[in-house]
Formats: C-alpha cells, structure tokens, sequence
C-alpha cells in the first residue's frame, strides 16, 4: 500500500513539474528578449531619486539575473547544473562585451559580470528550494 502511495506522489509531483515548466516555457522568451533590450539599449543620464545610492545598477543586475536564472530552470527543469551555469555565464560576458562595442553610451563592467553571476546563482538556488519545500 505504501509503494503504491508514494508512486502517485511521485507521479503528482511530475506532473506539477511540467505544467510549471510549460508555464515558464512561455515566460522565459518574453523575459529574455526585454532583458536584452534593456541591457543594450542606449545609455541615458540618469535623474538622482531619494533611493538611488552607489551600486544599485550591481543591485539591479544582481535582481534581473536572478529572475533569469529562476524562470530558465523552472523553464528547464532537468538541465545539468553545468550547462545551466555556462549559458548564464555566457550570456553576462555576451550582454557586457556588446554594451562596449556598440558604443551606445554603455560599457563593459566586471562587476556587472559577477552581479550577473550570482543573480543566476540565486534565481537557481531558489527554484531548487522551492521544489524541495512544496513539492
């Protein structure tokens, strides 16, 4: 009686697990696509606001980045961690070189590279949380 309890769990949990996948399936290109606008849009003087300090465009990249690498595994569940990482990684170096060579008012940071980084480390720690706790 038990086998047969936890077969359907584990069934239940599959089953969970795709449709968030198919879910994110749909979000993930949307929010690539505005993200790398948003990263190679020309640069424009920033006004001084109340919460603006030093480092928030690292804070910000820290946060879009996490959203990222959230959406990308909850995306593609079942991606090794390795290749997880690499396209990540990958995709901060290819967003930060072409912020220099486009010259649009933008340039390469490697701080943004390492905000980058652990903002998809994040995201990816998260989901890995999450699935664990509730599913």
């Amino acid at each position: 009686m038990q086998i047969i309890q936890n077969c359907l769990l584990l069934k239940n949990i599959k089953q969970s697990l795709d449709k968030i996948s198919n879910i994110f399936i749909k979000i993930l290109p949307i929010y690539w696509a505005f993200l790398t606008y948003m990263l190679l849009r020309p640069g424009v003087e920033n006004h001084e606001y109340f919460f603006m300090f030093d480092g928030i465009d690292k804070v910000l990249h820290l946060s879009i980045f996490a959203a990222l690498g959230f959406c990308f595994i909850a995306a593609f569940p079942k991606i090794r961690f390795s290749y997880f990482f690499q396209i990540m990684l990958i995709y901060a170096f290819l967003t930060e070189i072409l912020q220099e060579e486009m010259k649009l008012g933008r340039s390469m940071e490697t701080l943004d590279i390492v905000a980058d980084t652990i903002g998809c480390l994040i995201g990816y720690y998260i989901y890995k949380v999450l699935v664990k706790r509730f599913l």
